[in-house]
């Protein structure tokens, strides 16, 4: 790959080991690396830089990782992965709200920290900024314009709420999409307490769409977070 061409990752990490990781490894994939060890010079750099995406460490030394990610959305929408040692479902919810694309727990391998950087650069590359009229998962087909959702060509018939729900899920494929963020897109801010809500559709919404809703390959829970819409290779 054309080293000018090649996505550039800007590592937010104040870990020398870790970052000597991330740079090897991203470096093999073909990406240019940009580095920062403190949050302030993190957002200096996404301003300078230009990065296509962020890998940013929450336990930074000169300010909280959820707070570089919030003065960050304030003026950008580069997709942020945050790689974290914080594993409760707390950290991993604050982020998110902030903002923040997608969450990954230390200790992680290389290779799943590489698959989740090809999908959130599929998502940064250029496209039209309308929204598609029309989402496809293999034989699954929403079809905005016409409110219609087909399986195999047969019709689905979802609820208003369950409609809400796979809209939401199918637009933002391939990001977590918190309890908080659906509740509040779906019936409010005054029903961000009620999780069970989400759980008691998601599980109609498998059983209408997944082959095997025990097994899900659509719809994916993020534990204790939220869930995930499957993206395609």
């Amino acid at each position: 790959m054309n080293p000018t061409l090649a996505p550039v990752i800007l590592v937010i990490e104040d870990d020398p080991a870790i970052q000597k990781v991330l740079r090897v490894s991203l470096e093999a994939g073909g990406y240019q690396v940009v580095e920062a060890r403190t949050g302030q010079d993190g957002v200096l750099q996404a301003a300078t830089r230009s990065p296509d995406v962020i890998i940013l460490d929450l336990g930074l030394p000169d300010m909280a990782g959820e707070a570089t990610a919030r003065e960050i959305r304030q003026w950008s929408s580069v997709p942020i992965l945050v790689v974290s040692a914080r594993g409760k479902e707390f950290d991993k919810v604050a982020v998110l709200d902030a903002g923040v694309d997608d969450y990954l727990t230390k200790p992680f391998s290389i290779q799943e920290l590489l698959a989740r950087l090809r999908a959130l650069l599929r998502r940064r590359r250029p496209v039209d900024h309308a929204q598609p009229a029309v989402f496809q998962a293999g034989d699954l087909v929403l079809d905005v314009a016409q409110r219609r959702v087909t399986l195999a060509d047969r019709p689905v018939h979802l609820t208003r709420h369950e409609y809400r729900l796979l809209c939401l899920l199918m637009r933002h494929a391939g990001r977590v999409l918190t309890h908080s963020y659906l509740l509040r897109e779906i019936w409010g801010p005054d029903a961000a307490e009620q999780t069970h809500y989400i759980r008691v559709y998601i599980n109609q919404l498998r059983r209408k769409i997944e082959a095997d809703p025990s097994r899900p390959r659509h719809i994916l829970t993020e534990p204790g977070v939220g869930y995930r819409w499957a993206e395609s290779p």
